[in-house]
């Protein structure tokens, strides 16, 4: 009998957006995880391993009091949008 429940051991990438630019201090705080900062805001992207990872990216977030905007899973292959600062100025 399943539990209905989608377990995958494959990491997923993410696109996680963070109000305010975040100072370089704060990239040790998302070890992994690829920062850029524009537009009044933080880019995080990059692999998450399973739902308990992603849950303690959240819960770090939480914990330093920032403001989440977004969370995007991002398909294999594709780019997310919307673009991050230094990609809409390649352009």
């Amino acid at each position: 009998m399943g539990s209905g429940i989608r377990r995958t051991r494959h990491p997923r990438r993410y696109r996680i957006v963070i109000e305010g630019e975040l100072s370089e201090r704060f990239a040790s705080e998302f070890e992994g995880m690829s920062l850029e900062r524009g537009r009044g805001k933080t880019f995080l992207r990059g692999e998450v391993v399973d739902q308990s990872h992603l849950h303690g990216i959240l819960a770090r977030i939480q914990d330093l009091g920032l403001e989440l905007v977004s969370v995007t899973e991002v398909p294999e292959g594709s780019s997310p949008l919307p673009r991050t600062p230094s990609e809409e100025e390649e352009r």
